[in-house]
């Protein structure tokens, strides 16, 4: 049997005070619950951390809970949303059950009535109405990236990484930069009987090496100078779910020792600390580094290798599954038009003979970023050959044709940059606190660039 616990649920909306009620509600009643007074930071969570409930109330600024729901639907398929509504809009909320919302909850009713219809959507899912996350054929998008395919060396990899999502053994995902090594990550995750717990990713590559094995294992207060206070570290926080070490081929030998002992004896010791704590996690790792190599200049302990790669999933590059580009072009064109509020209704011909021919070194990553470059870029909905960025023998011919000045690359960011921010500017009216929101920077940083660059 499915427990409440096992129900994660994502309260939205603008109003402090009723997202904290409904927090009080829900989390005295068992269940999982986060909350989120912004439909961005919302949306961002979503991307983190799947759900199985959205309650979103209707009427909020700039974002309302028809556009909540829209999102949801389109990217969320499997999360169910609650409308929260006064008695003023319930017509609105009908309206929003028609497009897909499981039901309404009126703002000043009894709460029993909205823990009723939980109830029936967990009632649901033991039942198996709502999909297990583990159902083949239902994935098509996780974390922002397209899994559909048409490739069959993409299709296999997909396929082994279902299998060993089922099992409880420690992966290792191999790939070039760029090529979704954590959207797999999240993929065998979310695929797994661990879905309900926490995916919980960290990059090697981020911390110095004492910095890793606190944030790691957590620390004692007083354990190091600036130790403040006690802290759990990232095992601890995916107990009962999935930790995903990305550049693992990153680590010391020293770090990889400690590692291993955690691994074979899955307790760990917090630093500064003797006792041991008994976890149950499974630990998917991630590296575009040859491994193999590694342990044959010293650098990789031949032990932690074959303890951390029980399976080993291999994710081709994007230029050796070009059979999948027209439909990952679309994809993110999809979703750049929707995230930056941007209508595109035709394209040169010259651009979209480029990206279907371009190698992509640095993959799918790189296809996603020229993309949302190419939308921003935009001048009255129409993506021109001017927009692309230079980066190929094969821009480079473009360039000679169009005589484009070639710039070192902190120019073209720089340029990218003052291009981006004036557009935000723009669409929200010269208002810095608007465009810093959008753009998930402080106020004060925005002015500072708008200085910087000589904005107005």
């Amino acid at each position: 049997m499915i427990n409440k616990k096992q129900i994660k649920i994502l309260t939205l909306d603008d109003e402090v005070e009723y997202t904290q009620t409904l927090f009080h509600i829900l989390s005295n009643s068992g269940y999982a619950v986060k909350t989120s007074n912004s439909p961005i930071e919302a949306f961002e969570m979503m991307k983190n951390e799947s759900f199985d409930v959205v309650i979103t109330d209707l009427m909020m600024p700039t974002i309302d809970g028809i556009q909540v729901l829209k999102h949801i639907k389109e990217y969320y398929p499997k999360t169910q949303v609650i409308i929260i509504t006064g008695y003023g809009t319930i017509e609105n909320a009908v309206e929003a059950i028609k497009k897909g919302a499981l039901t309404y909850f009126i703002k000043g009713h009894d709460p029993e009535n909205l823990l009723q219809e939980i109830e029936n959507i967990k009632s649901m899912k033991e039942e198996g109405v709502l999909k297990n996350l583990d159902n083949e054929k239902q994935f098509s998008e996780v974390n922002g990236f397209l899994l559909e395919t048409k490739s069959k060396v993409f299709a296999k990899t997909l396929e082994i990484a279902q299998k060993a999502a089922k099992s409880n053994v420690n992966i290792l995902i191999l790939g070039e930069s760029g090529v979704g090594k954590e959207v797999f990550a999240r993929f065998i995750h979310d695929s797994s009987r661990r879905s309900s717990g926490s995916f919980v990713p960290i990059n090697c590559h981020s911390f110095s090496e004492s910095l890793l094995e606190s944030e790691l294992f957590g620390h004692e207060k007083g354990a190091f100078t600036g130790a403040a206070a006690t802290r759990i570290g990232r095992f601890e926080t995916a107990d009962g779910g999935t930790l995903f070490l990305d550049e693992i081929g990153d680590t010391s030998l020293d770090t990889q020792v400690k590692l291993l002992r955690v691994l074979e004896s899955k307790s760990i010791q917090k630093v500064g600390s003797n006792a041991s704590k008994k976890l149950d996690f499974r630990l998917v790792s991630a590296t575009n580094q040859n491994l193999q190599e590694e342990i044959t200049l010293g650098n990789f302990r031949e032990d932690f290798f074959y303890r951390i790669s029980s399976i080993v999933i291999r994710i081709p590059p994007l230029r050796a599954r070009k059979e999948d580009l027209e439909s990952l072009i679309a994809f993110f064109m999809k979703k750049a038009q929707k995230e930056q509020m941007i209508k595109i209704s035709n394209m040169e011909p010259e651009v979209k003979n480029f990206l279907l021919q371009y190698d992509y070194p640095g993959n799918v990553r790189e296809l996603k970023n020229i993309i949302e470059r190419l939308v921003v870029l935009s001048e009255d909905g129409v993506i021109t050959k001017d927009t692309l960025p230079i980066c190929t023998n094969y821009e480079k011919k473009l360039v000679e044709s169009r005589g484009f000045e070639i710039k070192p690359l902190k120019d073209i960011r720089k340029d990218f940059e003052i291009e981006y921010i004036q557009k935000v500017l723009h669409a929200c009216s010269g208002n810095l606190t608007e465009a810093a929101r959008h753009l998930a920077i402080s106020r004060r940083q925005l002015f500072n660039k708008v200085s910087d660059y000589g904005l107005k």
